[in-house]
C-alpha cells in the first residue's frame, strides 16, 4: 500500500491506471512508443499482485518498457510500414510514360503517365527527348515530372 495525502492506494490500482493512460496515449498518437510502457505497467501490475515491493515494481517497469522499446519498436514500425505508403503523385515515381510533346533544354514538354498528361523536364537539363519516346519518372518537382 502506498499512502498519498493520508489515503492508502494499492499499487495494483496505480499500475492499472498507468497502463490505461499509456494505452490511451498510444491510441491517440499511434507512434508505437507508449505501448511498450503500457506493457511494462502490466508486468508491474502482475508484480503488485504477487506482493513484490513498490521499488522493485518501478525498476522492473522501467527495464521491461525500455527493453521492449529498444528491441521491438523498429521491427513493428518496419512490419506495419507506418507512414511509408505512396499516395497521389508520389506513386508516379518509377512509372513509365510516353512523351506527347518534345522536351527540350530549358523548356518543358508533355508526358502521358497512367492516362494523365503532365508537364515534364528531362533529368539531364541539356537533353532533348522527342515525341513518342518512352520515359521513366525519376522525381517530381512541384507540378512537373522529372523524366529520363
Amino acid at each position: 500500500m502506498l499512502t498519498i495525502a493520508g489515503i492508502s492506494i494499492s499499487m495494483i490500482w496505480i499500475w492499472l491506471a498507468v497502463a490505461i493512460i499509456f494505452i490511451i496515449i498510444e491510441a491517440i498518437t499511434v507512434g508505437l512508443t507508449t505501448i511498450w510502457f503500457a506493457a511494462g505497467a502490466l508486468v508491474a501490475l502482475v508484480l503488485a499482485f504477487l506482493k513484490v515491493g513498490p521499488m522493485a515494481q518501478v525498476i522492473i517497469f522501467l527495464i521491461v518498457s525500455l527493453a521492449l522499446l529498444g528491441t521491438t519498436r523498429k521491427v513493428f514500425v518496419n512490419k506495419l510500414k507506418t507512414g511509408s505508403q505512396k499516395t497521389n503523385v508520389d506513386a508516379l515515381v518509377g512509372e513509365e510514360g510516353v512523351v506527347m510533346e518534345d522536351i527540350t533544354p530549358h523548356n518543358v514538354g508533355l508526358v502521358k503517365v497512367k492516362g494523365q498528361n503532365w508537364t515534364a523536364v528531362a533529368s539531364d537539363r541539356e537533353a532533348t527527348i522527342v515525341k513518342d519516346a518512352t520515359v521513366r519518372v525519376v522525381a517530381i518537382e512541384g507540378v512537373k515530372l522529372i523524366v529520363e
